[in-house]
């Protein structure tokens, strides 16, 4: 069994907490808080060994009678792999952590890409990341582009992307994001980081990205524009990305109009937390002019990149292949 250890458990920690111990070849060696909340209670709740990540809040727990196990280092010193899932900026802090226990670790896309020796995305670029001791898991953005452009590259060829993405402005719990009442430019500059992100999984790959923030909170939209090298129909592209394990292609007859009605056929589904892992693409957007491809997907920020930190753990501990890595996290996960 692959012992793995989770430094952050909000919105991203807990739910790789979840698909980690899901999975028939790895358990939980626990998870580390900053503090205690309802968030560290639920850990105890669950099952999972709690540990305190900084060493002057430790006593904290201890008063709000939450257990601990530890503190951080002794987690990631009994832990084969640590998926950090920190706030954005304090990945880059912990390296240091990791490397002193000589523990592989595992980044969010939050982090500028020059925390790890490859940037990560299960469907695009697995093999890059077999043995690596840092492998950063790309955005939530980045891999969903990610996903729909490596079967597009492979079958027809990329010339170009082009893709707006309409951001929410905070995830459901942040009640401190933004806007309120507005559209903004973000950033106003073009193009967005997420095309120079992409381009860390595709080096070679000509694409241009813009984003806008919205007041909402469930998902983002992506307006994705692709010339390819061939020209292939529109129902040949739809069937193509209707095979791709982590693309759902939205069937009309489901009469799904938009993201809140996504929510619901995640909750209805009995989905954990409402969670949609896969790309959510509407098949009636699939069009294709001559060599242009033009779609609209929705991406769900709190839970896209949870089975890509599953198949990452896999990589950097060459525990299988990625055909291997991706069947079995998406039958843990029932994707």
């Amino acid at each position: 069994m692959i012992r793995v250890g989770i430094n952050g458990y909000g919105t991203i920690g807990k739910r790789v907490a979840d698909a980690v111990r899901a999975q028939p070849d790895m358990e939980v060696v626990g998870v580390a808080k900053t503090r205690p909340n309802f968030e560290a209670e639920q850990a105890r709740r669950l099952g999972y060994d709690l540990y305190a990540a900084v060493e002057d809040r430790a006593g904290q727990f201890d008063e709000a009678g939450i257990e601990t196990a530890g503190m951080v280092d002794e987690l990631v010193a009994e832990s084969d792999v640590v998926v950090d899932a920190t706030p954005s900026g304090i990945g880059a802090q912990n390296r240091e952590l990791y490397e002193a226990e000589n523990t592989p670790a595992i980044y969010q896309g939050g982090e500028d890409a020059d925390v790890a020796d490859v940037s990560f995305n299960a469907r695009s670029n697995f093999e890059e990341s077999v043995g690596a001791d840092h492998v950063r898991v790309v955005s939530c953005n980045t891999t969903g582009l990610s996903r729909l452009v490596a079967p597009l590259r492979e079958a027809y060829g990329v010339e170009k992307v082009r893709a707006t993405l309409v951001r929410r402005g905070g995830d459901p719990s942040q009640s401190d994001r933004g806007p309120i009442n507005d559209i903004l430019p973000d950033p106003i500059s073009i193009p967005s980081h997420h095309g120079p992100d992409v381009e860390t999984i595709f080096p070679d790959l000509d694409i241009d990205t813009l984003g806008m923030k919205v007041p909402a909170t469930l998902m983002h939209m992506h307006s994705v524009n692709v010339t390819l090298e061939a020209e292939p129909d529109a129902d040949e592209v739809r069937d193509l990305l209707a095979e791709q394990s982590r693309i759902f292609v939205v069937d009309p007859a489901l009469d799904i109009g938009g993201s809140g009605d996504l929510k619901e056929y995640a909750l209805d589904m009995g989905r954990p937390r409402g969670d949609l892992w896969e790309n959510c693409l509407w098949g009636e957007s699939v069009t294709t002019e001559g060599s242009d491809f033009y779609c609209f997907q929705a991406i769900h920020q709190e839970s896209d990149v949870v089975p890509e930190n599953v198949d990452a753990v896999r990589a950097i501990t060459d525990a299988a292949t990625a055909e291997e890595s991706v069947a079995t996290t998406n039958d843990a996960l029932g994707i």
